[in-house]
């Protein structure tokens, strides 16, 4: 993977001002620390910053390419699964390549087939193409929307990052907020609404949309989207179809110049995708798959069962190692590291995120990098498949808001009162909630059970999920990490997402069908496993920490936050009982500990970026 960034403006020579490409593209040095190029014209500058996955000797980009009286130039973060495909055809159609790399088939692609060419992508992908003869940019983001994509119109001048720093660093643009990006942060985060960068005049490219820049102004377009459809196969035959594709996805994702590895946590999604690769390893020769997994200092002490964090994770690597006879890494952190790692996370993020959650993440890639450039994590499965507890509780699927975030109130509550009234947080939440429902593609003849499992999978598979793959990106990119995501394949997507309810759950179980279509590929009782989230640290010395941390914060008079919480109430609760954040009040990870290091995280965000209010 990579860091791509640009600009465009008709009004100024960008020739004249090198430094500030150069300041823009080096922002992303963490998400390619193997090479750095730059392109510039007198209207438009491109920077890049590479992560050698594929042919490193050859794929230096901006890359560029002469056709005719034309040239193409092309900045490039992502993989093309089908770039094999894809460069057979362009080879049959008369094109020459110079290169092993998926950057030129996706250039001499657009070159052929035009704007068109998105359609025939299979991959992780956000680009952008200059075409020198109409003097316009094509910038594109792949459909689930894996890889970022964030920009910034205004006044008829286009800037653009692979993440918000990139943009953040024109000398032009101020780290500024509204008030509805402030509802963002407090309301919605630590997830973000489709679109919305955040900070004031910044926007993200939606998944599954492409635009154009050039003297006419911008136009966006959405290119694919999920499509309702009549599903025809009987559950033998959807098993046996989901099955072939995810083997099929797996492969194509092993496709690496540089050593390749599996997250694994002994769960159903990662466990799968280990033993296709595992499968694909010994078939070819390949040695053995190297696996990872994380855990905590004193995690097997302190654990608790739950409904959202049924089982601990260790004793069910063990059993998949084992059947597997994979290398295995056992990664652990104590929770000063963990702690440290929740300012690092912010920077990696641009923004507040998902407490340690993300920081474990980041520390977890951090060790992985010192061995492997390139990793393959089951992100994605429990929303495409329905696999989450709140698919299956009748509070949460009758909640009239977003499932993953039902404490709404209780946080608006810790809130100032002023703040509240400006912003108006719950009214805000609701209008996203009844945004996403009229953007649901029905089917007709589905049943009222039908039609909100539908709505519960569009919200999941368009708003949580893209939190959970920032968080993927930007921690595994902080430390110049590759992460896929086979689940994530469009044709995989496209087709479960008509799987009506009754065959998603057969058997009368979460995710059902795909427990079905891994029949002998996993062991009987990893296949039966009740789900059981990414790992937290159940450390008491954490929710210390973070109450600490929290309370030096309300100790001082120039923290920004403050402005935006009620000061006694957040005392009361870190100097007392933080008990009515026991149960999630975002995802299935965030409780009480979180809801302190998601405040500390707003503060050092604030502090860090110097964010001024507008």
């Amino acid at each position: 993977m990579c860091g791509i960034t640009g600009w465009i403006e008709w009004n100024k020579d960008l020739t004249q001002y090198p430094s500030i490409l150069e300041h823009m593209t080096d922002t992303l040095s963490d998400r390619g620390p193997d090479a750095s190029g730059t392109w510039i014209t007198p209207h438009c500058a491109l920077g890049h910053r590479r992560l050698c996955v594929m042919d490193p000797a050859n794929g230096i980009q901006p890359m560029i390419r002469k056709y005719g009286e034309n040239t193409f130039t092309i900045v490039y973060n992502g993989e093309l699964y089908n770039a094999p495909e894809l460069k057979k055809e362009l080879e049959q159609r008369g094109h020459t390549f110079t290169t092993t790399c998926d950057t030129e088939v996706l250039l001499v692609s657009f070159i052929e087939w035009g704007r068109s060419c998105v359609d025939r992508l299979n991959g992780i992908f956000a680009f952008a193409i200059w075409n020198s003869i109409d003097q316009s940019l094509f910038l594109v983001r792949d459909r689930l929307g894996v890889k970022p994509f964030f920009y910034s119109y205004e006044n008829g001048r286009l800037l653009f990052g692979s993440e918000p720093k990139a943009i953040l660093a024109h000398p032009d643009f101020p780290a500024q907020i509204s008030g509805e990006g402030l509802a963002e942060i407090f309301a919605i985060g630590p997830a973000r609404t489709p679109g919305h960068g955040v900070y004031r005049n910044m926007s993200e490219l939606k998944p599954g949309h492409c635009m154009v820049m050039d003297r006419n102004g911008l136009s966006i377009r959405a290119y694919w989207k999920l499509e309702s459809k009549p599903h025809e196969d009987d559950v033998e035959a959807t098993a046996e179809r989901i099955h072939d594709l995810l083997q099929d996805t797996v492969i194509r994702q092993l496709a690496s110049d540089v050593p390749i590895c599996t997250l694994l946590s002994g769960g159903l999604d990662s466990s799968a995708l280990t033993t296709f690769a595992s499968n694909y390893y010994k078939e070819k020769q390949m040695g053995t798959i190297h696996t990872y997994s994380i855990d905590y200092v004193d995690n097997d002490k302190h654990f608790k069962a739950n409904t959202f964090q049924p089982n601990a994770d260790a004793p069910w690597i063990k059993r998949m190692t084992e059947f597997l006879g994979s290398e295995h890494h056992f990664l652990e952190f104590d929770t000063p590291e963990l702690v440290d790692s929740l300012k690092t996370a912010v920077y990696a993020r641009d923004l507040p995120g998902m407490a340690d959650v993300d920081g474990s993440l980041y520390l977890f890639c951090r060790e992985i990098k010192k061995d492997a450039t390139v990793a393959i994590s089951g992100e994605a499965a429990d929303e495409i498949f329905g696999g989450y507890p709140w698919f299956h509780r009748e509070e949460a699927l009758n909640a009239g808001t977003f499932p993953w975030s039902l404490a709404t109130k209780d946080r608006v509550d810790l809130l100032s009162p002023d703040f509240v009234r400006w912003v108006k947080p719950e009214q805000y939440v609701k209008e996203r909630y009844s945004q996403a429902l009229s953007e649901v593609p029905r089917l007709a003849g589905e049943n009222q059970v039908q039609n909100r499992m539908r709505e519960m999978s569009y919200l999941n598979i368009t708003r949580f999920m893209p939190t959970l793959l920032d968080r993927k990106d930007r921690m595994s990119m902080a430390v110049g990490l590759e992460v896929r995501v086979p689940f994530c394949d469009h044709r995989l997507v496209e087709y479960v997402w008509n799987i009506p309810w009754e065959i998603k759950t057969s058997g009368d179980r979460e995710k059902g069908i795909l427990r079905r279509a891994l029949r002998g590929v996993l062991p009987e009782d990893v296949l039966t496993r009740k789900k059981s989230p990414y790992p937290k640290t159940h450390n008491p010395s954490y929710l210390k920490a973070v109450r600490s941390w929290v309370l030096d914060i309300l100790n001082d008079s120039s923290s920004p936050l403050l402005p935006f919480i009620d000061v006694p109430k957040i005392r009361s609760l870190a100097e007392g009982d933080a008990s009515q954040f026991n149960l999630p009040w975002f995802g299935q990870l965030m409780t009480g500990p979180q809801l302190f290091a998601y405040l500390a995280q707003v503060d050092t965000w604030l502090r860090h970026y110097k964010v001024s209010i507008r």
